[in-house]
Formats: C-alpha cells, sequence, structure tokens
C-alpha cells in the first residue's frame, strides 16, 4: 500500500512512517502543502495520513481537495490535537475523510486504521 503523511511536525511524521514502513508500506513524508501536492501530482496513494493543523500557512483543507481532484479513490485520515474541528464539520468539508483522531493515537493503532482504510480505498 502507498501512504502518504503530511505532518509538519518531522519526528511525528518519521515516528508514522517508520511504523507504517515495518508493516510493509511505502510511505511518502511531506511536511508542508507545497511537498504534499508535488506528491500526490506524482504518485497514487491508498492513504492520506493528515494532520489537521500544519504549521505555517499550509491548508489541509486545500490539500484535501487537490487530492479528491487528483485521486478521488484516496481515503483521508485526519488527525489533530485541536478541539476547534468537529468530525461532522470535517466530512462536510471533504468527501474524502473517513476518520479523525487525536494525533498522540499510538502508532500501533493509527497503523491498523490506515490499513483499514487503505484496503477499503
Amino acid at each position: 500500500m502507498h501512504i502518504l503523511i503530511v505532518e509538519s511536525k518531522a519526528e511525528l511524521g518519521q515516528l508514522w512512517q517508520r511504523h507504517l514502513e515495518r508493516h510493509g508500506h511505502t510511505v511518502d513524508f511531506a511536511q508542508n502543502a507545497g511537498q504534499a501536492t508535488s506528491a500526490i501530482g506524482a504518485n497514487t496513494y491508498e492513504v492520506i495520513l493528515m494532520n489537521l493543523v500544519l504549521e505555517g500557512h499550509s491548508s489541509t483543507l486545500g490539500i484535501a481537495d487537490y487530492a479528491r481532484l487528483r485521486q478521488p479513490q484516496t481515503n483521508l485520515v485526519f488527525v489533530s490535537d485541536s478541539t476547534f474541528f468537529s468530525a461532522g464539520m470535517l466530512f462536510a468539508a471533504s468527501a474524502n475523510a473517513r476518520t479523525l483522531v487525536r494525533s498522540e493515537t499510538d502508532p500501533h493503532d493509527l497503523a491498523a486504521i490506515v490499513e483499514y482504510y487503505g484496503y477499503h480505498a
């Protein structure tokens, strides 16, 4: 399975990346909107794992819109520590959104969620 992680915190994104690679998946890592849109334009993903709150001026929902346009079959798994976002708002804004979990979710559990939505893409 080919997965894209979009996370501005390098340590957290690399933790997720290593864990998913240990499960045998091909994982690309982007830290901002520019890197993410370049990756989406060049590759096909079953799942994009993306933090809703990226540092800088990166628009997470803009990335989600671009992914839907370029790869409508790709499922989006969002993570966030923010209480600002509700699942209902997220699902209304992004048709590809499948779930919203906390960013401190155990990497093993997060891998299981990503695998579930990847195999059901």
